[in-house]
């Protein structure tokens, strides 16, 4: 409903969550902590949030796009495979910071390093950020930067050819450590042929194979207008925020006055997985086995994601959590043990991880399954519950002291499932899961086939007959 200053606030009571509709040019609410949110989606589908935080002098921008890894096609030579431009997100990420018609890359670098703030970028599989941080005086400064990366940039035949060089040494320095490695076995195991599984950077292979025009055809199909969303948080003033980005953009050649609509959401139906495996591990010499147990999780907006949480908290999200406890303090047979949860639009993924001594990891594999099966059959108790909400309520509002996360959080909100929880609706959503829900999720979970990654000095033979 519409407060008496034309405001949209949330009745008590009442599922406070706040709906981005993509054919609503123009929605402000009031959040928790006397925040402002605002929402503007531009005539060019482009669309443009803040939300205005009291009482602070930075402010962080990001612009987004709802591309990711798994939405490389593989094509690029014509005499190669299909796979030669898997990790063309990732590599375009790369480049965006190499320069455009109207600043080369150090121009980029001293923009910001010149004010004390940050600018960086992520890849992730579903959507790619360019971000930075500064003083709110130098807002305007950030987007007019980020806005000419996005719309401007080169994609240099000298810059490509250097960057295909430091993705590979990135490359080659996660596949020196075990943790990643294992990660990524863990997810090819689990979902098998679905394209989240594919790892975000590509493959030395891929990167090899990659051309600057696949890059570049990728780049152009992906970054317009009608897939931009751009999400600030912290010192902001919402109409100088939308002036400056429709100005920016018009400047780096966007047809800012064209009428296009937002790309459409993607969908969230339940994929059907294909080509999973039980079992996965890389054998190595080192002194640590790393041992990953899951499952297939939630998605991004199945109504349980609240309940995983605190499920997660219980199982092994804190030091008070029974894998930690049974594990480390009772048994000492690992350092570092833990579990989590990943939700994407239609699909997810569940695990438990341990590092231990190769001889351990039957044994810290075994306990991790039992733990699991145990949350399962017997539930948590009620002081378990309680402690985990206070975890999650706690980690939630400390979290959103720092305005990268409110403004990540209203990105991936916008591109996401198209919904806002702000914290007093977290709140409200997590004292409502009750211990049955989360012994019900877990026998979910616990009935799914389990798969067990591992990398280390262990083969298939350790882990026979657990799963």
């Amino acid at each position: 409903m519409l407060g008496a200053s034309g405001i949209a606030v949330r009745l008590e009571g009442m599922n406070g969550a706040v709906d981005f509709p993509l054919d609503r040019a123009d929605l402000t609410f009031a959040a928790s902590g006397d925040a402002l949110v605002s929402r503007t989606v531009l005539p060019s589908g482009a669309r443009v949030l803040s939300e205005r935080v009291p009482g602070v002098r930075s402010a962080t921008i990001g612009f987004w796009f709802g591309v990711g890894s798994r939405d490389e096609t593989g094509v690029g030579r014509q005499d190669s495979t299909r796979e030669t431009s898997f990790g063309s997100t990732h590599f375009l990420e790369h480049l965006l910071f190499k320069g455009t018609s109207a600043r080369s890359a150090f121009d980029i670098a001293i923009a910001f390093d010149g004010v004390g703030g940050e600018h960086n970028a992520l890849t992730a599989k579903e959507q790619t950020c360019y971000y930075a941080k500064v003083q709110d005086r130098d807002l305007s400064m950030a987007t007019e930067v980020l806005s000419d990366m996005v719309t401007s940039s080169l994609l240099d035949a000298t810059d490509f050819e250097n960057e295909r060089g430091v993705i590979l040494e990135e490359l080659a320095m996660a596949e020196d450590d075990p943790a990643d490695v294992v990660n990524e076995r863990f997810f090819e195991a689990v979902l098998g042929d679905h394209p989240i599984a594919r790892p975000i950077g590509g493959s030395p292979a891929t990167i090899n194979a990659a051309t600057r025009d696949a890059v570049w055809q990728h780049y152009r199909a992906n970054y317009r207008p009608q897939d931009l969303v751009v999400s600030a948080a912290g010192a902001v003033d919402h109409a100088r925020l939308v002036a400056d980005v429709e100005r920016t953009l018009a400047e780096g050649g966007w047809a800012m006055d064209e009428r296009s609509a937002p790309v459409a959401r993607r969908g969230n139906d339940e994929a059907k997985l294909i080509g999973a495996r039980s079992l996965a591990t890389v054998r190595r010499p080192i002194e640590q086995a790393h041992v990953l147990i899951g499952t297939r999780g939630l998605r991004a907006g199945d109504d349980s994601r609240i309940t995983m949480g605190v499920l997660n908290s219980v199982l092994g999200g804190g030091m008070s959590s029974r894998l930690f406890q049974e594990v480390r303090e009772k048994r000492g047979l690992a350092y570092s043990v833990y579990s989590f949860a990943a939700g994407y639009s239609d699909t997810g993924i569940f695990g438990m991880y341990g590092a231990c001594a190769p001889q351990k990891a039957r044994s810290v594999a075994a306990i991790m399954i039992d733990e699991l099966r145990r949350l399962a059959s017997d539930g948590i108790s009620h002081e378990e519950l309680a402690r985990a909400v206070g975890q999650l309520s706690g980690g939630s509002a400390l979290a959103l002291e720092d305005s990268d996360t409110r403004m990540t959080r209203l990105g991936r909100s916008e591109l996401g499932i198209g919904e806002f929880a702000d914290l007093d609706e977290t709140l409200r959503r997590l004292a409502l899961v009750t211990d049955d829900d989360v012994r019900e999720l877990a026998g979910t979970l616990a009935s799914r086939p389990l798969t067990i990654a591992a990398v280390g000095a262990v083969d298939d033979d350790v882990f026979s007959g657990l799963t």
